[in-house]
């Protein structure tokens, strides 16, 4: 039996003053690519299905061969629903800021992540995916973050990108707010970091080691 992999990704397409924004291209397919290539099963849903939104920032002049199945799959992907709350033996939540705004409240993906935490899924997430993670709990109410090393877009990338004052919040600040021991590297660098069953990642630079500790994850 293949290991079972749900990608969520965002579906939201725009950040203030109708700046496009979406899911970042190679936090997914990257990723995408590489759970394919270890002979996993993986399925892809978004948010509210249909066409997902992609941050033109992340656009490459040209698309890398290993990331064409990935990308074809956008354009109608299942939305996320009951069918996904269990069962599968890794979520990846990549990022784009589109997560910010309609990952942290989605009740779906709560519950679909506490569920998998509960039965010790791994869950992973890479860059802004981690919002997805801000307001999940066990079901005995402690956040998922607690007392874990956790990784994310920092707040100094945010700044840098001049996207503070717009994003609904700051993710590095958030889940240290909820308990996360925050860890990173520098800016724009890779970097990331397992936890037990829950593996993140900083940036994009850092999707294909976020990647690589999830196939390691899954196994061991």
């Amino acid at each position: 039996m293949s290991k079972k992999i749900l990608m969520v990704l965002t579906s939201h397409s725009t950040i203030a003053d109708d700046q496009a924004t979406g899911l970042w291209l190679e936090e997914y397919a990257a990723p995408y690519a590489t759970f394919i290539k270890n002979g996993f099963d993986v399925t892809v849903v978004s948010i509210e299905g249909g066409q997902v939104p992609l941050d033109p920032n992340s656009l490459e002049e040209e698309t890398p061969f290993e990331w064409q199945e990935a990308q074809a799959k956008l354009s109608n992907t299942a939305k996320l629903s009951e069918e996904h709350i269990s069962g599968f033996d890794a979520v990846f939540l990549p990022g784009g800021h589109g997560t910010v705004f309609d990952f942290p409240e989605n009740d779906m993906l709560k519950r679909l992540l506490q569920e998998h935490a509960e039965h010790n899924a791994v869950i992973s997430s890479v860059c802004h995916g981690p919002s997805g993670l801000v307001n999940v709990t066990y079901k005995d109410g402690t956040p998922l973050v607690k007392g874990k090393k956790v990784s994310a877009f920092t707040d100094d990338e945010e700044r840098e990108m001049q996207l503070d004052g717009v994003v609904p919040f700051l993710l590095e600040t958030t889940l240290k707010e909820r308990g996360a021991e925050f860890v990173r590297g520098d800016n724009w660098t890779d970097f990331s970091v397992r936890d037990g069953h829950l593996i993140t990642g900083q940036n994009p630079m850092s999707s294909q080691s976020t990647a690589d500790k999830v196939v390691k994850a899954l196994k061991e």
